[in-house]
C-alpha cells in the first residue's frame, strides 16, 4: 500500500465556454477501471445528444492502467491532453469524462488541446483534491479522571483523533502515521505517568485531507 497520494474528492462537474463550444467536466474517483468505464458510460447517456464525450483515467498504485479516448475529436486532441493534466496533478485513481457541445466555431488542434487541458483543470480544482495518508489507528484507555487532560492535549497535538469511547474507563482513538506509532506511545505513556491501557490490535486505514489547488 502506498504511504500516500494524492486523488479527487469525489464527484464533481464544471462548465466553461470556449468560442461558443460548450465544455462539461465531469470527475469521480474510480477505484477500478469497471468503475471508470461505467463512470463515462453513464456520462454518455446523460449527454447522448453531445458532439463528444471525451474521456481520460489513471488506475492503479503505481498507474498501471491508463486510458485516453478522443471520441471523435481529432486524434490526440481531446483524451490525451486530460491524461497529461491526471499525471501532472500526480492523480491516481480519478476518471474524468469532459462533454462538448459545438458552438460552430472551428478551435483547431492546438486550440482543442488547450480546451481540453483547460476543462479538465478547472474541473479538478471545482471538485477538490484530497491527499490520503496511511495510518495506524492508535487505541488507548486511561481513567475518567485524564479525560479532559487528554482531550485537550490530543486536540491540540499533530494526531487527529478519531473518537472517544466511554467505557469503564474512556478509550481514544488517535490516527498516527505508520512510522511515529512509537513516539505516540511514548507520549501517551509519559503522559498519564504509565497509567494508559494501550490496545495491541494495529488497524491501518487512509485518512483524507483535502489539500490546496496544486
Amino acid at each position: 500500500m502506498l504511504s500516500s497520494y494524492y486523488t479527487v474528492k469525489g464527484y464533481g462537474e464544471h462548465e466553461i465556454n470556449i468560442q461558443k463550444s460548450r465544455f462539461i467536466a465531469y470527475i469521480q474517483r474510480a477505484k477500478t477501471e469497471q468503475d471508470a468505464q461505467d463512470f463515462i458510460q453513464t456520462i454518455k447517456k446523460k449527454h447522448h445528444d453531445a458532439t463528444h464525450n471525451c474521456s481520460a483515467y489513471l488506475i492503479g498504485e503505481n498507474d498501471q492502467i491508463q486510458k485516453a479516448n478522443d471520441d471523435g475529436e481529432p486524434s490526440g486532441t481531446a483524451g490525451v491532453p486530460m491524461l497529461e493534466v491526471l499525471k501532472k496533478r500526480k492523480l491516481k485513481n480519478t476518471v474524468v469524462v469532459i462533454t462538448r457541445y459545438f458552438g460552430g466555431i472551428k478551435l483547431g488542434a492546438g486550440g482543442l488541446i488547450r480546451a481540453y487541458g483547460t476543462s479538465t483543470s478547472e474541473g479538478l480544482n471545482a471538485t477538490g483534491i484530497v491527499e490520503r495518508k496511511l495510518m495506524n489507528i492508535v487505541a488507548f484507555r486511561v481513567n475518567y479522571s485524564l479525560l479532559g487532560k487528554f482531550e485537550n492535549e490530543i486536540r491540540n497535538s499533530d494526531y487527529p483523533l478519531k473518537g472517544i469511547n466511554y467505557l469503564d474507563d474512556v478509550e481514544f482513538q488517535v490516527y498516527v502515521p505508520v512510522n511515529e506509532r512509537d513516539t505516540l506511545i511514548e507520549w501517551i505513556t509519559d503522559l498519564s505517568s504509565g497509567n494508559v491501557k494501550i490496545s495491541e490490535n494495529i488497524e491501518t486505514e487512509y485518512l483524507e485531507q483535502v489539500v490546496t489547488t496544486k
